[in-house]
């Protein structure tokens, strides 16, 4: 009761409830009524992980070395407890296994931990990488979603039976015992190790029930979008603005300096790599002579923008035809900080300007992507809405999308059944179409502002049959 008073009342956990590392792991279904839990193994796994947690630090006797959300998914303040936990610990164990990706609730629990993460990277411009993944049941590397994926990790260093059979096989499998004990000892010491050199700070939980799945649609891969910001630099900058928020590009832009070291571009990107999203960092002033609206859209987009933008003329200019063309799959985003006093001083005059030559994207969509566009203050309210912003970007997205058939060739009719009569039924409805086009494009993009590898993309989502975002 303590716990979830404090939590709605805004207060941070104390730290005698502060898990030092979260096991998340996919619940396995029984395969009949009271029969053996087929979860025991994972709590073994978690008391010799808090065995050896406790052993390696100098946790006081009593404290949670752990937390594991064993059945409390269903009971009273089961979202405050999770929420709480997620906020709070130190490092995050996902037990990896395909019913774990396929996993929402693990997803989320992925996500909710990962969002704290990129706050304080932000913060602090460096890494705060405080996930360490252990093998439950080995996963294909092509079965990894993007957040695992991108994980620097080598199981290597727990031995060879535990990569090939992962932790369930050296535990279920006497002869590994020895084996067993070794895999879990050298992941307790690489938590210890993580826990201390990244030294994460605990943040104000998010309700676990409404916050999106790292790992997006179940069963979906990765899809791409494109972030783009309408930004100016340091040698654009109208008369009196300080430059200490702008560098030489646009990608430069800082806004919520100096509460955040780390432009504003490569937080976003981050953000949707968490929403398992691969994504592309442009500048507008780069892109905007390559815009066609006749053409077909090839990823949705979110176009963040310096409401200073609209003081250069040529840049306003460009904003505004860009406005007048069709393109609901790009949302725009608009970073605002209070603590500018440049920026408060001149506050409903850039409004007004920025609403005068965008009036149709400053209107569009849902109460979150208006919400958005009115301007976000800091950088936990931008955690917060750019998933529902990205989620009306792609939805728009698949609505507009130009599908193409699957590759192979000819077209080949569906096999159909014969009836009880020996006649064919009528015909099949035809194959299904993805949004993207066979040879589909190659994003680029990181944290840090380098590229990545190319990658081919595919989606299996298809159009929910939400009203179109400019009337809802």
């Amino acid at each position: 009761m303590f716990l979830r008073s404090h939590l709605r009342d805004g207060g941070h956990v104390p730290a005698s409830v502060q898990p030092y590392f979260f096991l998340s792991y996919a619940h396995t279904p029984r395969f009949g009524a009271g029969g053996p839990d087929p979860d025991m193994w994972v709590e073994r796994l978690f008391r010799d992980l808090s065995s050896h947690v406790m052993a390696l630090t100098d946790l006081p006797a009593g404290s949670d070395a752990g937390f594991m959300d064993r059945e409390i998914r269903s009971g009273e303040g089961w979202s405050e407890r999770l929420g709480a936990a997620l906020a709070t610990c130190r490092v995050f164990v996902p037990l990896f296994s395909p019913r774990y990706f396929a996993s929402e609730m693990c997803g989320k629990e992925w996500f909710a931990f990962a969002q704290r993460a990129i706050a304080q990277g932000a913060e602090r411009d460096e890494p705060a990488n405080a996930i360490v993944p252990a093998l439950w049941v080995p996963v294909p590397p092509s079965q990894l979603p993007g957040p695992a994926e991108r994980l620097q990790f080598n199981h290597n260093t727990f031995g060879d039976r535990y990569v090939t059979d992962g932790l369930y096989g050296l535990i279920k499998l006497r002869g590994y015992a020895e084996e067993y004990e070794r895999a879990v000892y050298e992941l307790a010491k690489r938590i210890v190790r993580v826990a201390e050199s990244v030294r994460l700070d605990s943040s104000r939980p998010l309700d676990y029930r409404v916050v999106p799945s790292a790992f997006g649609s179940p069963g979906g891969s990765a899809r791409s979008l494109q972030v783009t910001v309408a930004a100016a630099t340091r040698h654009d900058l109208p008369e009196g603005r300080s430059p200490e928020y702008y560098g030489e590009t646009a990608l430069d832009w800082n806004p919520y300096h100096p509460a955040s070291r780390r432009p504003v571009a490569y937080v976003a990107e981050e953000l949707v790599r968490n929403l398992n999203y691969r994504t592309t960092v442009a500048s507008f002033d780069d892109e905007a002579g390559h815009f066609d609206s006749k053409q077909p859209p090839t990823r949705p987009e979110i176009l963040i923008v310096d409401r200073w933008a609209v003081t250069d003329e040529h840049r306003r200019q460009r904003l505004a035809a860009f406005d007048q063309e069709p393109r609901p799959w790009v949302s725009v985003v608009v970073p605002w900080n209070r603590y500018d006093h440049q920026s408060r001083a001149k506050e409903n005059e850039l409004v007004h300007t920025l609403e005068d030559t965008m009036p149709v994207k400053m209107g569009q969509g849902r109460a979150a992507c208006r919400a958005a566009a009115n301007g976000v203050p800091n950088l936990e309210a931008l955690g917060q809405i750019l998933p529902q912003v990205v989620e009306a970007a792609a939805q728009q997205y698949l609505r507009h999308a130009q599908v193409y058939p699957p590759a192979g060739g000819a077209h080949t009719e569906r096999p159909r059944l014969l009836g009880p009569m020996g006649m064919s039924g009528p015909p099949g409805p035809p194959p299904p179409r993805a949004p993207f086009p066979p040879d589909a494009h190659s994003d680029t993009g990181s944290g840090s502002g380098t590229g990545t590898g190319t990658r081919t993309e595919a989606t299996t989502d298809t159009d929910r049959g939400d009203t179109d975002d400019s009337q809802s």
